[in-house]
């Protein structure tokens, strides 16, 4: 029993903070096991960082406090996960343990935080990097691998691998980076790789037909997504990965894309997807396998479950069959309901007049409203029923057709796409554009902590990843004063712990300023928690629309659900939304009484 609890370190060195001829290398001089005489930690001359020895290190806790830089981290994990290592990089780097085990003819998701592992698990199961089995120094051959994986699903699976007769088509993360990557139009690089002679079926699927003839360079990040699943969907391949592929649609093109992934399904090939969005991962899986750990440190893939038990794991961080918590707290969706009391009517100091706005062959009509202070408007459509528009004439950036005077405002805006241009670090950035707000200890309280900005201070801007991008974005948004914030997707590249974070600061910031904030949210559990009421827009995309006037929760999202016949359900336990199956019995009874969505479970 004593062998069982007996624990196995891990010291990760961050390669990019360790700084070795920057500091007095304070952890060699501070380790006890160095004193001895004994090489715990040591740094050579020709090293960039330091080199810690997980045998010989005591994990006093020591050098982890004494770096400057806060380079090291020194966690202690049980000796069982040691013969499970799937996968370290080198000495002192990342480690991942176990795989998931993708079945045939079914569709695995893979949901955890980010920096976990999902990427190196995907690369693993498309053969593009050989698992070492943590022997980064003396990589085993296949032989051994294969023993490694004996009696698993996996190891037949990796039989394929070896014999060359797995073709894996991954749809990459950051599918902004495309246009970098290729050039052409979107028709020759859709004709480039269709092998299924399928195209017309999946333009449509994907709605591509009025983007053939664009140039790559010239889509948006909705375009470029849609864009980069209908390519993957389009190639023979007896693996299929998706990483991400909701990020950028609305609700009726991520159930869409849903559809065409399914549709990949056969009894000879495997489709892995990586996705944050809760309620998508719901409706497009088949069975759910959970990452856990340290970002950056190291993860640990959790014993495939099915879906709805899979996602209940993640969100109570409480594994049952391992008896092991890996979250101290639990993630839940409660939404309170708020009613058009007299008394808030009273006080909505501000409005906007009907308003309409024409741009080439698209017309937008915006039905007069009110708002107040301490409020989240979430605005609901599809893509290209003008959103963004509505945002640009409240902010006075874009004027609309009849010259109505529109009353200024301070406006804060986050857009949607965020490319970084700033070329020092995100300190520097923060002091630069929001010097007050960033010392300020409410800010640091209420922003900076919670969104964990302090650990990404000493990073360059450029080289952050999409994640991070999007928490320094919505810092600097909330960090600038004004009396509207405007936020578009605030959700994009972070993952489902971080969006329900991302989503308490935005809701607790503005309530403690007493300032309103009108939001773009596609991630619909995001959205019913954002949300105190809803801006509904209707009609056709790209040609002709309406936004309706602000409406409580319940009766907006009724309305706009209804308008995409989709119906959500909330699971007991936890009280996420959850999609219907369309025509199951639960969507046509909810349907037939008027109730697309549920406050209370």
């Amino acid at each position: 029993m004593a062998e069982k609890q007996k624990l196995t370190r891990i010291a990760v060195v961050s390669g990019d903070r360790c700084k070795p001829k920057r500091c007095r290398q304070e952890c060699r001089k501070g380790c006890p096991v160095n004193k001895t005489g004994k090489i715990c930690i040591d740094v050579a001359s020709n090293s960039k960082i330091a080199y810690i020895s997980e045998i010989m290190c005591i994990g006093c806790g020591i050098c982890p406090k004494k770096c400057p830089f806060e380079a090291i981290q020194i966690i202690n994990l049980p000796s069982n996960l040691n013969k499970d290592t799937t996968h370290r990089y080198s000495a002192n780097s990342f480690k991942l343990h176990r795989l998931p085990m993708p079945r045939p003819g079914q569709v695995l998701g893979l949901v955890g935080t980010n920096g976990i592992g999902k990427s190196t698990a995907l690369k693993i199961l498309a053969g593009k990097l050989k698992p070492n089995l943590g022997r980064w120094d003396q990589p085993p051959d296949w032989k051994d691998i294969l023993i490694h994986f004996r009696g698993s699903e996996l190891q037949s699976y990796f039989m394929r691998v070896l014999e060359d007769k797995v073709k894996a088509v991954i749809k990459p993360q950051s599918v902004d980076q495309i246009p970098k990557a290729v050039k052409g139009s979107v028709q020759q690089l859709l004709d480039k790789k269709d092998e299924k002679k399928e195209q017309d079926r999946y333009v449509e699927m994907f709605e591509l037909g009025n983007l053939r003839g664009r140039d790559i360079s010239e889509l948006s990040g909705g375009e470029l997504q849609r864009f980069a699943c209908a390519l993957a969907c389009l190639q023979q391949a007896d693996v299929f990965m998706f990483d991400e592929p909701s990020s950028f649609l609305d609700v009726k093109q991520r159930l869409n894309a849903a559809q065409a992934i399914r549709k990949l399904l056969s009894p000879e090939n495997y489709v892995v997807v990586v996705e944050h969005d809760l309620s998508v991962l719901d409706y497009l899986s088949d069975f759910i396998c959970c990452l856990y750990g340290v970002p950056g440190v190291y993860g640990v893939v959790t014993l495939p479950a099915g879906v709805r038990e899979g996602i209940n794991i993640f969100l109570d961080g409480f594994i049952p069959t391992e008896n092991l918590r890996f979250r101290p707290t639990n993630l839940v969706f409660k939404v309170a309901e708020t009613t058009e009391s007299e008394e808030v009517k009273r006080i909505r100091r501000y409005g906007y007049p009907n308003m309409d706005k024409n741009l080439g062959e698209f017309s937008l009509s915006v039905v007069e409203g009110e708002f107040t202070d301490s409020e989240i408007i979430v605005l609901l459509g599809e893509n290209g029923t003008g959103k963004t528009t509505f945002i640009r004439m409240l902010a006075g950036l874009t004027p609309p057709e009849s010259g109505i005077e529109i009353p200024q405002l301070n406006i804060s805006y986050k857009p949607q796409k965020i490319s970084p241009s700033f070329d020092g670090s995100v300190q520097q950035l923060f002091h630069s554009k929001i010097r007050d707000a960033y010392i300020h200890p409410q800010f640091i309280s209420d922003v900076i902590k919670p969104l964990n900005m302090e650990n990404l201070y000493d990073q360059s801007v450029k080289h952050l990843s999409g994640g991070e991008l999007q928490r320094v974005a919505i810092t600097l948004c909330l960090g600038k004063p004004a009396d509207i914030y405007l936020i578009d997707e605030p959700s994009a590249y972070l993952d489902s712990e971080q969006r329900l974070i991302a989503s308490k600061v935005i809701k607790r910031f503005i309530l403690h300023a007493k300032k309103t904030a009108f939001i773009v949210e596609h991630d619909f559990i995001m959205a019913t928690y954002l949300a105190d009421r809803v801006i509904v827009f209707e009609g056709i995309p790209s040609v002709k629309t309406l936004a309706t006037s602000p409406q409580i929760l319940l009766t907006g999202i009724n309305k706009f659900l209804k308008s995409l016949e989709i119906t959500f359900r909330r699971d007991p336990s936890n009280h996420r939304p959850r999609i219907n199956k369309l025509h199951s019995v639960k969507d046509s009874e909810q349907k037939a009484s008027g109730n697309y969505f549920f406050i209370d479970s």
